[in-house]
This record gives structure tokens, sequence and C-alpha cells, in this order.
């Protein structure tokens, strides 16, 4: 009889795959309480990876790390019509504390910009003050109905940065360079991930903002998935909060704000985006484990070298973790690892020993290789720069080959059943916007023809990017 695969395999049912894969590999479990998550050793070293690479990129334009409550007084939230209308069905709120009924209840914090504001109207007093640039790494609560590992949990992990600035234009770049310096270089440089840079809809836009800039990938199986936004807010949340500043004129103004943030949703994307039928394929810039060293067999021999091969990769750089485990099955190891989408196996046994070689198994591209033992510091770095880039190049394959130039709202919702379509705003426009949300199909961003991000939602030539997602 065949043998039972690993995972439930892509083409058969992908939701079913990913479930699978989240599990097997480790990743993370259901929560207690229907919505939430338990991220577990190995999905969270993914996790701190992209937070150091991340926060050193947010630092590197400027911003600083603070915290601001997790409890915010629900009068905040109404002081900004369109944000609470906004949030108001992802809600949770709490009216009970100490056993008694709070004299007004509190929300659980789903974003911070009610908060923050309220001390940036203390904190900003004349331009000097300006530009302030806030990040904080902390955990949102927002209620949701159709729970999925990573990709909407009703609390998730996230940072978010909330800047204020003099000028409309100061904002706008600011927002901008975010979503392309920020999250855009990461993403493509970090995740491997190709995504498309773009503006959503009137729509599709963050509640209270005046612009909101997306970053969209491609999954496996076709469907969109929004990565990180940037937004530009305006000046409404200043005004609600009377966040204004004296000018070098001597006026007092208010200020231009920006919000943006990025999510543990982007291990969900790691998942549909780069894993195959026998597990994860983790980015080796990313990767807290990007080379894994297995003694194959119980010989004292083999597990001495196991080790010094281990620190002598350490010496060179490499992220190493050594799995001399003889008690547990060789090809068990070796699957778990397969799962874990560890880029690189050097596996060693007796044999291999007598040789002067071990067996190179690289999980991006697959397939396995003799190596010489003393030629692994050297051949070991330039291997994972190639399948780092192998998998941006998959990447960016898989979404041109499966994004196709369509002329009516009949043909963009077909070939969102496979992947997506560009169709000319001008064609499409708020009502096909409507049809197509009908449909289960959503206007993912808007983008200019050459591939950058219009300035302006109405821009000559702007095209609309429309697909499923998650």
């Amino acid at each position: 009889m065949a043998k039972a695969p690993v995972l439930t395999p892509q083409a058969d049912d992908f939701p079913r795959w990913y479930q699978d894969l989240i599990n097997k590999a480790e990743l993370a479990d259901n929560g207690p309480v229907r919505g939430t998550m338990v991220i577990r050793p190995y999905g969270y070293g993914l996790w701190e990876r992209m937070q150091a690479d991340m926060d050193a990129r947010i630092k590197g334009v400027g911003a600083q790390n603070a915290y601001f409550p997790l409890f915010i007084p629900q009068s905040y939230l109404t002081r900004e019509a369109e944000h609470v209308e906004g949030f108001a069905p992802e809600l949770a709120v709490v009216t009970h504390g100490g056993g008694k009924e709070l004299e007004e209840p509190v929300v659980v914090r789903p974003t911070s910009e009610t908060i923050i504001n309220e001390y940036f109207s203390k904190w900003v007093q004349s331009y000097r003050d300006l530009p302030l640039l806030i990040n904080q790494w902390a955990n949102v609560v927002r209620w949701e109905l159709r729970p999925r590992l990573f990709l909407r949990t009703s609390e998730f992990l996230w940072q978010e940065g909330h800047t204020a600035h003099a000028t409309q234009d100061d904002a706008r770049e600011f927002a901008a360079r975010i979503q392309r310096d920020v999250y855009g270089d990461f993403m493509e440089n970090v995740l491997a991930m190709d995504v498309v840079l773009g503006r959503k809809t009137v729509k599709e836009r963050f509640a209270g903002a005046i612009n909101t800039l997306t970053l969209e990938g491609m999954m496996g199986d076709g469907k969109a998935l929004q990565m990180g936004t940037s937004h530009e807010l305006g000046q409404n949340f200043a005004k609600a909060f009377s966040t204004s500043y004296l000018s070098k004129d001597g006026a007092q103004e208010f200020v231009w704000q920006t919000s943006w943030g990025s999510t543990t949703r982007m291990i969900g994307a790691l998942v549909m985006m780069h894993g195959d039928d026998n597990g994860l394929r983790v980015p080796p810039r990313l990767a807290h484990v990007q080379v894994v060293v297995l003694a194959i067999k119980d010989d004292e021999a083999v597990v001495a070298k196991v080790r010094e091969i281990g620190d002598r990769l350490r010496e060179a750089g490499l992220r190493v973790v050594v799995d001399d485990r003889t008690d547990t099955p060789f090809g068990r190891r070796a699957v778990d690892w397969e799962l874990k989408g560890v880029p690189l196996r050097v596996e060693v046994g007796p044999r291999d020993l007598e040789a002067g070689t071990a067996m190179l198994a690289r999980r991006i591209p697959g397939g396995k290789e003799p190596v010489a033992l003393d030629a692994l510091d050297a051949l070991l770095p330039k291997a994972l720069e190639e399948d780092q880039a192998r998998l941006l190049q998959e990447s960016r394959e898989r979404r041109l080959s499966r994004t196709v130039d369509v002329a009516s709202i009949e043909e963009a919702a077909e070939a969102a059943a496979t992947g997506w379509a560009r169709i000319p705003w001008s064609v499409l426009g708020p009502e096909g916007e409507a049809q197509l949300a009908e449909q289960g199909v959503s206007v993912r961003c808007l983008v200019a023809e050459d591939g950058s991000v219009p300035t302006a939602d109405d821009a000559p030539g702007t095209l609309a990017i429309v697909a499923r997602a998650y």
C-alpha cells in the first residue's frame, strides 16, 4: 500500500493543507477562547526574526518605540465617527472590573490611534516637536467571526506606527516611505515575497484615513493577502483630539498624521506563499535555523563530528542547530526538519565520515548531494543566498503568470477564480467594485500603468488589481 502523505496535498485541499502544516510544523495551536492562538516556539522564533529586522528598519526611519495601554476608554473611540463605525463590529468591551460595574466601559485595544492622539495632544506644542514618530509592538483584539490561525484571529501581535507632521506633504511622504522602504524592502529582501505596492480604494480604506497604501501578495492558490498597510490620516484625529502646534509664523495649526502596521499574519503568508506538499520553506535570511546538522546513527565519532561541524558553522556566522537525538529514528527527524522548512540539512553517518563527506539536503530547490566536509564553510553561505533568490523568483513568476489583463467586470470575476485580474479603474469604478464584492471578489489595490502607486484615486490610467482574498 502507498504510504499516506504527511500533509494533505495542496491540489486536493489548500485550506486543509494550510491547517495541517501549521500543526505538524509546530507553528501554533488554537487557544482556549475561540479565535485566539498559542504561538509555539518554532513559530514564535519566526516572529522574533521578523520583529528584529522590522524594528531596525523602523528605527532607521527615525521612529522610537513606546507603549500605550491595552484598555482604552470607550469615549475615545466615539470622537472620530468613521473610526468607531469601522471598528464597532470587532470591538471587545469590558464592562466589569474588580467585581464592580465600571463607570465607563473600556475597549480592549483594536488599534491605538485614539489613545495615542490623547497623548500626542499633550506632547506636541510647537513646530519644534515635529515630526513626532512613535512605534509600539503590542497585541490587539478584533473579535473575529471566521478565525484562521495567523490569518484572522481575535488576538494577534503587531507593530503599529503613529506619526504627527507639520504639513500634509510631510505626512504623505512618510506614509509612502514606510510602504516602500520599511515594509516593501523587508518583504522582498528578507521574506523573499513578491508584493504589489498600491493604493486602496475609498471602500477599502482604513476607518478614519484619507488614504491607505497597501502591500498585496499572491498566495500559492492564487488568492491575495494584505501584507501590511500605511495610512494617511489627514487631520481627522488631530481635530477630534485637538492635536495642534504653534507654527513658525505663530499660528495654531492642526498636525497631519500617519499610522501603519504589520502583523503575525506575515507568518501565515510565509506558509501559503512558500510552502509545498512537504512542508514549510523558510527564506534563509529570515530563518532562525538556517542549517541543521544531523547525526544519522548513534556512533561516537559521528556525534562528535556533527557537534564540531555545528561549532564551525556558527563561527562562520550561520544559525545552526545540531540534531544528535539518535534515540529518535533518523527518517522521522529528517521529515520533521523538512516540515519546518529549514533551508539546509547536513547529514553525517559512519560512511560519510570515512569518506570525509556529508550529505547536503537543500529544502528550497529540493534534492541531495554529497559534499566534502572541509568545503561546508564556503559552500553553505553561497547556497543560502542562491535559495533566498530562488524563493523570490518563484513568488514573482507565480504572480506574473497568474495575473491577466481584462476589459470587463465579467472577465475580472472569471480571472479571480484562479488568480488576479488587472482592469482599468475607469471601467470598473465603485459600481463595478460593488458588483464584484457580491461574488466574493475585491479590489485589492489601485496601481499606475507603470506599476507605481497612483497619487490619487482617479489618476489617469489607473488599474485595479482584483482577486479573491484571505
